[in-house]
């Protein structure tokens, strides 16, 4: 699936975003609540006004095709998406910068990655969405390490099959959770899972950080919706059974859920799903 090429000043794709119109109304409406004449009015950064060192490493020639080191990628991967990680950007600073970003495709190219970044001497960080706040996906890896290399999931999307009958379905690690449900709504099946991070976030991503939803009244956080992972680890790929549930001792998922990119790549999980929503109703409340 092709998409758009992201901001990497701030959230969701270049060319989207409030207009000029909506922009004068928040700032008149937050300068009468705040008592404010007026906002700095700074243009977003371009890539070109950032001053990034060169990459201290070059691909394989085997992996040349899924790797990218323009400036526009670099600073994509540079960091998360916090108000902090905004400030940042609009001064221009982009203190860590990932060297190279792979973009690999299949499970193969994945533990290629893994070797060439072990071979030299690079650290690895796996990213999906890129919406972390936490600083999880910011290579300031330290002088441990010759150089840093960011692994982008977002080319191994798509959902590879449908059990509609346990209503359960086997999906890529990359795929972004709106197009995750476009692909169940003929099926009449849904996910449910909506985090705030909803329009950017990947399945691989929401398992690997925990994931919680704003719709949790129910199920609570990704754990519950997870049937069972297929991970890439340096040694190899894992994968836990599929089952309905189970309580033979320690979860082999509970080691991947929340691991935050530690233990490897998940590449694939099936996961449990639900029946779309028969009716829908919304209701306001002023005070």
């Amino acid at each position: 699936m092709t998409e758009g090429r992201l901001k990497f000043w701030g959230w969701g794709w270049e060319g989207e975003g409030a207009t000029d119109a909506e922009i004068a109304h928040l700032q008149r409406t937050y300068g009468t609540a705040l008592g404010i004449d007026g906002f700095p009015d700074d243009p977003p950064p371009r890539a070109d006004e950032f001053d990034l060192p060169a990459p201290r490493l070059r691909p394989p020639a085997a992996l040349e095709a899924i790797c990218a080191s323009d400036p526009h990628a670099r600073l994509v991967h540079a960091m998360g998406k916090s108000l902090p990680d905004a400030v940042r950007m609009f001064d221009r600073q982009a203190p860590h910068v990932p060297d190279i970003v792979a973009f690999p495709e299949t499970e193969e190219q994945v533990l290629a990655v893994m070797d060439w970044a072990a071979g030299a001497g690079a650290a690895l960080i796996p990213f999906g969405g890129g919406s972390s706040v936490v600083g999880g996906v910011e290579p300031k890896v330290g002088d441990g390490y010759a150089a840093a290399i960011t692994l982008s999931t977002v080319r191994m999307a798509g959902v590879v099959e449908v059990d509609r009958t346990s209503r359960a379905a086997r999906i890529r690690g990359g795929t972004r959770v709106p197009d995750l449900e476009a692909a169940l709504k003929p099926h009449g099946l849904t996910l449910r899972h909506f985090p705030q991070s909803f329009p950017m976030a990947t399945v691989g991503g929401m398992i690997a950080t925990r994931s919680g939803g704003h719709f949790a009244m129910l199920y609570t956080h990704i754990d519950d919706f997870v049937e069972s992972l297929r991970t890439v680890t340096p040694a190899g790929a894992m994968e836990s059974r599929r089952l309905p549930g189970s309580g033979a001792g320690p979860s082999p998922d509970r080691f991947v859920i929340g691991s935050e990119g530690s233990v490897g790549v998940i590449t694939e999980a099936w996961l449990r799903l639900q029946d779309k929503p028969a009716f829908r109703a919304n209701a306001a409340a002023t005070f």
